[in-house]
């Protein structure tokens, strides 16, 4: 029973720590063709989450990108665009069995404790978009999703694992 105690917390916490990701691109495109990124400040300007945590996400995405050779730019190849979403699971955890205290049973101190635990967890997603600046076209997009919490204390170590899982398939490899 300890055992599969043990093994269950195992598996919560490793599902609320991965991070996972799916990326999409436009087959067609040279991607060694681009050198330069900006970031598409109106598309950003909209997304509806703290200045904060916008920073630390454009922060790590610049960062990913510059160690993948290519460069902030005024005049760049590619615009990078962002967006989230949030959504709330709802887990209710039956709780059938036996415990201590007054209550039914053959032992006034054992009875059956009848009762639902409901928890919530939030599921955040990230989405990178890239834009090629010329033909202002999607030419790559990148999304992850995991368990975030807006108290955690480490927001920026998080933000990060979203972002570099994320740009590891930037840019795409051609299997072909």
């Amino acid at each position: 029973m300890k055992n599969l105690l043990i093994l269950c917390l195992g598996i919560l916490i490793f599902s609320c720590s991965s991070v996972r990701v799916f990326s999409d691109f436009d087959n067609s495109i040279n991607f060694d063709n681009y050198k330069s990124f900006a970031f598409f400040k109106p598309g950003i300007e909209e997304v509806e989450i703290s200045d904060l945590d916008k920073r630390r996400i454009l922060r790590s995405i610049e960062k990913s990108l510059e160690e993948k050779n290519l460069v902030l730019s005024n005049n760049p190849d590619l615009l990078i665009n962002i967006s989230v979403k949030a959504t709330d699971r709802v887990f209710i955890n039956p709780n059938n069995g036996w415990g201590w205290g007054w209550g039914w049973g053959w032992n006034p101190w054992m009875f059956n404790s009848n009762f639902n635990s409901i928890s919530t967890q939030t599921r955040g997603e990230l989405f990178i978009d890239i834009i090629d600046s010329k033909s202002k076209l999607l030419v790559w997009q990148g999304k992850g999703y995991g368990g975030i919490n807006e108290y955690m204390k480490n927001r920026d170590e998080r933000i990060n694992l979203f972002v570099s899982e994320i740009l590891k398939n930037y840019p795409p490899v051609d299997e072909s």
